[in-house]
Formats: C-alpha cells, sequence, structure tokens
C-alpha cells in the first residue's frame, strides 16, 4: 500500500490536544503498571529489513523448482496479474464490512457480480457472499437443512476428507444432530448405494455427497442419490470442486437443494494454506435460511440502480439468538479476487481451463498407470486428482521424490485403511510436460 509520511500530522494532533508528546496520551495509567521494556532487538533500517526478508524466504523452494503433485483440494493454479493489480487498489484492499451501502457502492457491486457468477456456475437461484471456506460451508449446510425440515440425522460419504467430517462434527455439536457415514464401493470410489438405501428414513435432514468426490471420482448415480433423498423429504446437498463446472452438469440439473463448494481455485493463491473462500448457493425457496450475507441490487432515492445487503441474518443483528450463522464476516477480498478472476477468463476461457485440468488428469493418470508396479486405484471418471495403488507404502515413495525434488502425492492409508500403499496425486494448469516427465521418471526410480 502507499505510504503515507505522517510526522506532520502526528505533531498537528499532538498541539490540538494540547499534549507534548505521545507519552502523554498514556498519563491516564498508573506507573507501577505500565511496561517500559519489551525486550525486543533494537531496530533496523528498512533497507536492513528487506534483506532479513529475502534471506528468510530462500528457505522456500518455489513451484518451478520443485513441483507439486499432492492432492487433497489445494493445488496451483496461475492467477493472472490483473488479480491482485485491482485487489490492492486501497479503496479495495481496505474494505471490511460495507454496512454504510451509500459509502460502499463498488465493493457491493463485486460482491453481488460474485454471487450472480456463483449462482451461473451452480445453476442455483441464489448465492450467498461467501463464507470462510469450504469445509465451514459443509458445518452450515447441515445445520440449514436440519433448520428447514426440523430433522435431526444428516449423512455423509465415507470418501471426503477428515478434516471436513472433523469440523462437521463440531459444528453440529449441541443441536441434536447425528452424523452418519456411508462406506465408497472398493472398485469404483463411488457411493455405495445400497450403503445409501440402508440408512435413508425420514428422519434424515439431508444428504451430501462431493461430484467430484475426494478421490477426484466423478458420482455418476447423482440422480438415482437425489430421488432417495427428496422421496422422504430430505434436502439433497452437493459438494463440488467449482473449476470442474466448465465441463460438467451443474448440480441444479440434477435437483440439488444446496450447493457448496470451495472457490480458492477463482484467483486465490494457496498462502501455506489460506485465506480460503466458502461458496454457498441454494434454491431461492431456502433464502431466509442462508447463512452469512446476501447482497442485493436496488434504487436508491434518485431512482438510481444501488447495491445494498439485502440479507445479513447473524447474531450482530436484529436476528441475534435466531440468527442462521454466527459467521461474523465474510472472505471479501478473496471474493473479490474470485470476481476479477471469473471476469478475465470470460465463459469460454472458463471451460477451456476446466477441460485442460481434466485432461492433465488422463494425460498424468495414464502415464503412472503405465510404469511397472503401479496403477490407477479405481474404474471411474476422474477430474484432476486421482489415487495411485503403488508397490511400497507413500512414505517411501514420497522420501525418494523428495530427494529428486519433487513433491509426490497424498499418502491416504492413514485416514482410509481400506487404501493401502494408495496415493492421491494432483495436477493442474501449471504443470509443465518436464514436470509430468520428472514425476514419472521419479516414480519408476522408486519402483
Amino acid at each position: 500500500m502507499t505510504f503515507i509520511p505522517n510526522s506532520e500530522k502526528k505533531q498537528q494532533m499532538l498541539k490540538t490536544l494540547k499534549l507534548k508528546d505521545i507519552d502523554e496520551l498514556f498519563s491516564d495509567i498508573p506507573k507501577k503498571i505500565q511496561i517500559t521494556n519489551l525486550n525486543l532487538p533494537t531496530g533496523i533500517s528498512e533497507q536492513k529489513v528487506e534483506h532479513k526478508l529475502k534471506d528468510i524466504a530462500k528457505q522456500n523452494t518455489p513451484f518451478q523448482q520443485m513441483p507439486s503433485f499432492i492432492g487433497g483440494g489445494i493445488k496451483p493454479h496461475y492467477i493472472p496479474a490483473i488479480v491482485k493489480s485491482i485487489i490492492l487498489r486501497p479503496e479495495f484492499y481496505t474494505s471490511y464490512t460495507p454496512y454504510q451501502s451509500e459509502a460502499s457502492q463498488g465493493f457491493l457491486q463485486a460482491m453481488f457480480e460474485y454471487q450472480s457468477m456463483i449462482a451461473e456456475l451452480t445453476g442455483m437461484d441464489i448465492a450467498n457472499a461467501s463464507l470462510y471456506d469450504g469445509m465451514t460451508a459443509l458445518g452450515e449446510a447441515a445445520l440449514m437443512s436440519s433448520r428447514i425440515n426440523k430433522k435431526n440425522k444428516f449423512i455423509i460419504p465415507e470418501n471426503i476428507s477428515w478434516e471436513k467430517k472433523s469440523i462437521l462434527h463440531n459444528f453440529v455439536k449441541g443441536h441434536d444432530i447425528t452424523i452418519k457415514e456411508i462406506p465408497f464401493e472398493d472398485a469404483s470410489g463411488k457411493i455405495a448405494l445400497h450403503a445409501l438405501k440402508e440408512v435413508l428414513d425420514e428422519s434424515v435432514s439431508g444428504v451430501y455427497i462431493e461430484n467430484p468426490n475426494f478421490f477426484g471420482v466423478f458420482e455418476d448415480d447423482v440422480n438415482a442419490i437425489s430421488k432417495m433423498t427428496h422421496e422422504l423429504g430430505s434436502l439433497f446437498i452437493v459438494g463440488v470442486d467449482p473449476l470442474s463446472l466448465g465441463i460438467v452438469k451443474s448440480p441444479s440439473e440434477y435437483n440439488a437443494d444446496i450447493v457448496i463448494g470451495e472457490s480458492r481455485v477463482f484467483g486465490n493463491p494457496m498462502d501455506f494454506g489460506g485465506s480460503s473462500l466458502g461458496l454457498f448457493a441454494c434454491k431461492k425457496e431456502f433464502l431466509r435460511q442462508i447463512p452469512g450475507r446476501v447482497i442485493g441490487l436496488t434504487k436508491d432515492c434518485n431512482d438510481k440502480q444501488s447495491y445494498c445487503m439485502t440479507l445479513q441474518t447473524r447474531e450482530q443483528h436484529i436476528r441475534r439468538g435466531r440468527a442462521t450463522s454466527n459467521i461474523c464476516t465474510n472472505e471479501g477480498l478473496c471474493t473479490l479476487a474470485a470476481t476479477v478472476y471469473l471476469s478475465w477468463l470470460g465463459g469460454s476461457g472458463f471451460q477451456k481451463l476446466s477441460q485442460i485440468n481434466y485432461n492433465q488428469g488422463e494425460k498424468l493418470g495414464g502415464k503412472i498407470a503405465n510404469i511397472n508396479g503401479f496403477s490407477l486405484r479405481f474404474t471411474s471418471s476422474n477430474f484432476n486428482e486421482f489415487v495411485v495403488q503403488c508397490p511400497k507404502p507413500g512414505k517411501i515413495i514420497n522420501e525418494a521424490l523428495l530427494k529428486a525434488d519433487i513433491i509426490g502425492g497424498l499418502s491416504l492409508d492413514k485416514w482410509f485403511p481400506k487404501l493401502k500403499n494408495c496415493m492421491l496425486f494432483g495436477i493442474t494448469e501449471m504443470h509443465t510436460e518436464e514436470d509430468i516427465n520428472k514425476l514419472v521418471d521419479g516414480l519408476k526410480e522408486v519402483a
């Protein structure tokens, strides 16, 4: 951000307050509790700080030097320069919560456009102005489904990440909601439909699936699952990789009630695990139960187009104890980045990027499957992640790959005991042919 010298302003403020120096501002604090020494190192110049930070940064190894093929949802994607150029504008970068809509029209419009894009991608009627991440979105969806139909059993598949399961269980504590888990098919990696039929009854508030699921596998029985769920008056919740929606059916086409996901892929960096961007969309009849904020388009007193916070039923506002959520903020800057990113791509660009990611997964999966001792674990179609059956434990394979400056796949048997010696690999448009060959050669060495 732009540096603004303030020494002159500081003196003017002290003069107005009739103070000799800043220390007088704290004269009301008793001397005995005042801190005299913070035991901090002596200050250094800006130039020296910059050199020091560069030395620290040298300890990192960039993706270009050590390509990463680890699966699990967080993967590198290209971020065009226009994204950072726009989100770093001071009027956006310092935006937090647009309480004063008359002073926040630009930011409110960006959030409105984000909602519109997510609604179009998912095919749903409405989308909110974001949540923390895809994992907390699942917790919110479970609570929302129970509020809507007053039922207390929530069904999830075994083939989702252990982190999502943990967060979901934390969310439903104290709400008298039981989480029921159903297994996946050993051959395909998809939900076992017979197991779902056994647990589905009139006490189920919602059924959650992911498409593609944690293994990167597409669930092609979505229509059957949707029908089974709705016949018992339960809600059908679908978790998506939003990038895949450029080449596959939107969840609305198989009658999803709520759609959630992780929109970090749209113009937001990995940054050591954060920040994330929770996607949340639903049918219009559930508008009053949606968590977070909804930005609306309206007209001002002069009949000009304007934007406002149409819905903000959180506990700090009028709903209080009846609030739909206790989330007190949104990922505003991440939302803005996603809006700029999607605008830059456009419809055809988004479809092309989605296709590239699918093709990359097919290419890498095929090459690994041709290595002696390695094979694709599941027979189903994948997006840009897939599970590989390996001849040795994942830990041993990854240790060998790291020596060759490659980050391998995610070892799965710790969380999925049935998948012994299996690894989840991920790939995106960022991976070059050279990167792919480097991994394949490394795996051949290990085998």
